[in-house]
């Protein structure tokens, strides 16, 4: 009896957690995943027609990247491994996580580009809702920093 009950016990708390991350998976895609504040969240505010073309283009960028997108997982991989090692390889892990950010910048880069390209081919209107993303990502600070008074 103490086996079952163990079971059943176990099934309802794994019930309860599905259950929780099924709830927040449904609020996170209903509240909009893009309404963060940078440029490629931006296009999510863009109209219909230019956001399925900005979002293809990103996607576009993301497919043609993959191998380097690889190469970066592969490089914070063997950065996590060399930093579980009784004896830390300092040299070994600084090149690790430079070539975990240089696969992080390169991406960066071309997702950047081509939003450039988009912003070029794009109505005043819908770069006028990309320097929004960019605004916002600033924190909305002055564009000219105050001089201090003496």
């Amino acid at each position: 009896m103490n086996m079952s009950r163990n079971l059943v016990i176990a099934s309802v708390v794994l019930n309860v957690f599905l259950a929780g991350a099924l709830a927040g998976g449904a609020v996170w895609i209903r509240s909009g995943k893009s309404q963060g504040y940078s440029l490629e969240a931006a296009g999510g505010r863009l109209p219909e027609q230019d956001r399925t073309v900005f979002r293809k283009a990103l996607h576009d960028v993301r497919r043609e990247s993959r191998q380097v997108i690889l190469d970066g997982q592969q490089a914070r991989r063997e950065a996590a491994d060399l930093l579980q090692q009784p004896v830390l390889d300092t040299t070994a892990l600084s090149a690790a996580l430079e070539r975990a950010r240089n696969a992080d910048v390169t991406v960066r880069m071309r997702l950047e580009q081509r939003i450039v390209e988009f912003a070029a081919a794009s109505s005043a209107e819908g770069r006028s809702v990309l320097a929004e993303g960019l605004t916002r990502r600033a924190g909305q600070q002055p564009s000219v920093v105050p001089k201090k008074s003496p």
